[in-house]
């Protein structure tokens, strides 16, 4: 027998390989869940992009395609977004309203997470949990005790921009807790040891070192807290008072149920893209956080040295 022969014989009778199929392969790429994925992806922005593609309608439709147009932007002369006064209200109230919760709500959320951060005694996990309870709780929960509250506690606060104001920071700050306490248990104390060390305060090693550290935190935080206050709608529909206080969410809902045209549309754009271009924001401020704090952090310890 030739060797090529012999080789062939032992191969063979040689056991083949257990037979694999495509869905047994946990190194295969997971096409099934990235399906499962884009279906939701586009089940979630399909009606989304629909409602701001008609925002550009050139006619009042809002199912019938009739031409790309600024008219319900701005060039309508009545019925325009920045024509129609009652649209313009309820933006410049969602705008101010934005603003003035990250103004109360980020201070006293990062102070928040400082000394929940540093507390270490028996009552502190009580205290961290409790702190927490706004962004667990319902809104609708939380917006109907609001409304109780002010109605019949503290009658001196009425309802409208400052009730809405204490609801919206009220939710916040549990999300500006999160996010600035997960960046502190990240940095942990060995900066602040090491500037104490170097001879610098307790309030120079905070400022100088530690808040540095955390000011991406804290501008993502703010980002979201923007974002959160322009959008929320069951809050603020319980303590707006009356039209005069009016939000963008509350009027789309109001509106749309009454005499819709295309000019909520552009409303509801208007109101994504700045909650969308902040959530952005905030996501690529998170992302290049951590090695521009180190190195600032580094810096102020060698001037502090020096």
């Amino acid at each position: 027998m030739s060797g090529i022969d012999a080789v062939n014989a032992q191969t063979a009778f040689e056991p083949r390989p257990p037979r694999t199929f495509p869905w047994r392969n946990p190194w295969r790429r997971p096409w099934f869940l990235a399906g499962i994925s884009w279906a939701y992806i586009l089940w979630s922005l399909v009606p989304v992009l629909v409602a701001v593609m008609f925002s550009f309608n050139d006619g009042r439709s809002r199912s019938s395609w009739q031409g790309f147009s600024f008219r319900w932007y701005w060039g309508d002369p009545d019925a325009s977004l920045f024509a129609d006064e009652s649209l313009r209200l309820a933006l410049r109230n969602s705008m101010v309203l934005g603003v003035l919760t990250v103004l109360i709500a980020v201070p006293i959320g990062v102070l928040l997470a400082l000394g929940l951060t540093r507390w270490r005694t028996k009552t502190s996990a009580a205290a961290n949990g409790i702190s927490l309870v706004p962004l667990v709780t319902p809104e609708i929960v939380l917006g109907s005790a609001l409304y109780l509250v002010f109605t019949n506690l503290y009658t001196s606060i009425p309802l409208g921009i400052g009730a809405m104001l204490l609801g919206h920071v009220t939710f916040s700050i549990s999300f500006v807790l999160v996010i600035v306490r997960s960046r502190l248990v990240s940095i942990g104390t060995e900066y602040e040891t090491a500037a104490r060390d170097l001879g610098a305060t307790s309030i120079e090693a905070l400022r100088t070192v530690l808040l540095p550290m955390l000011m991406p935190a804290i501008f993502a935080s703010a980002m979201i807290t923007f974002a959160g206050s322009l959008d929320d709608f069951v809050v603020s529909s319980f303590v707006y008072g009356d039209a005069a206080n009016i939000t963008v969410p509350i009027k789309l809902y109001s509106a749309v149920r009454a005499s819709p045209t295309p000019a909520l549309n552009a409303l509801a754009t208007v109101l994504l893209v700045g909650s969308t271009l902040a959530l952005v924001v905030a996501y690529f401020v998170l992302r290049g956080r951590s090695k521009g704090g180190r190195d600032n952090a580094l810096a102020q310890l060698a001037s502090i040295d020096s």
